[in-house]
């Protein structure tokens, strides 16, 4: 007998708790040819702002031992185009889109939820709270609990979609900003975000990255990753959406153990396009393999 793989979400209903992550992934229709999307739980779009952005000037990217750093600055083609050209693709496709976005001040992440709200085709909304806050001297509201509270506040009173507070790990206490996130209104939690970081040319005696530091990703990070779903499942009922350096299976597996209900691919597509529709179906494989009738019961129960 096949294994159940199915897992809810604040009332979305995954196949399988394979995503992919933000920002890795496109607006889905860029990877369509390379990943069936009718395989995987759900995928979430590309960092949606109110306006257009054209993000940081190149280079941009650069690959580090056990990952990469990227200072993309969060380009993307805008609320409006995203609804004209982006939003018809999602009709044909059956698998759950869920709509990442952010804001620099509380009433463009209110404006944007608003807005994002009132599109059926999405099925969830993620808000990026690791932007600053331009109306408080540019703290970042993801490090800051008072700061997250008042953006969670603002986005739950704007939509009634199930909505996803997606966590920094740049914080000293990620448990605090969790229970501040949910006790704001947050349906679930996806944690962590990139780690801030930097890589230096020695003969040219300058940082790579035209922006200097960059956000760190791939499986450098996977155990502050773990760590870090693991001290939020613990103190916070939401359901956690683990994210850091899964590359395949028993990663995504390890982080089903630690708390998490589902996990996002992000680093592995830039590998392989096909990566996250080779984890789910792998996933299924190992849960065969082992005995396991359903992948539920395999959440937060890892053994100490």
């Amino acid at each position: 007998m096949k294994p159940d793989l199915s897992v809810s979400i604040a009332g979305l209903e995954l196949r399988n708790p394979v995503m992919t992550a933000s920002g890795t992934f496109g607006y889905g229709e860029e990877f369509a040819e390379y990943v069936n999307l009718e395989t995987i739980g759900a995928f979430v779009t590309k960092g949606l702002s109110l306006r257009p952005r054209a993000g940081n000037p190149t280079p941009r990217i650069v690959e580090t031992p056990g990952g990469m750093l990227n200072a993309i600055g969060l380009q993307n083609v805008g609320i409006d185009a995203f609804i004209e050209k982006k939003v018809p693709f999602l009709r044909s496709v059956a698998t759950p889109a869920i709509a990442n976005f952010f804001g620099n001040t509380i009433d463009e992440y209110a404006e944007l939820a608003r807005r994002l709200d009132a599109i059926p085709e999405i099925a969830g909304l993620e808000v990026n709270i690791s932007c600053p806050n331009v109306k408080q001297g540019g703290i970042v509201f993801g490090t800051d609990p008072r700061c997250a509270s008042e953006v969670v506040t603002a986005c739950r009173e704007a939509t009634i979609k199930p909505l996803i507070v997606k966590l920094s790990p740049n914080v000293t206490d990620i448990v605090s900003m969790a229970r501040a996130c949910a006790d704001a209104g947050a349906d679930a939690l996806s944690l962590i975000n990139t780690l801030t970081g930097m890589a230096i040319d020695l003969e040219r005696r300058r940082p790579v990255l035209a922006n200097i530091t960059g956000g760190l990703s791939g499986p450098a990070v996977k155990p502050v990753a773990l760590r870090m779903v693991w001290q939020v499942a613990r103190a916070v009922s939401l359901p956690i959406i683990g994210i850091g350096g899964i590359m395949n299976a028993r990663d995504a597996l390890e982080f089903i153990l630690a708390g998490a209900t589902a996990v996002q691919v992000g680093t592995a597509s830039f590998i392989n396009p096909g990566a996250a529709q080779a984890i789910a179906e792998d996933m299924e494989n190992w849960l065969v393999e082992n005995g396991v009738g359903d992948v539920k019961s395999l959440i937060g129960a890892l053994e100490s």
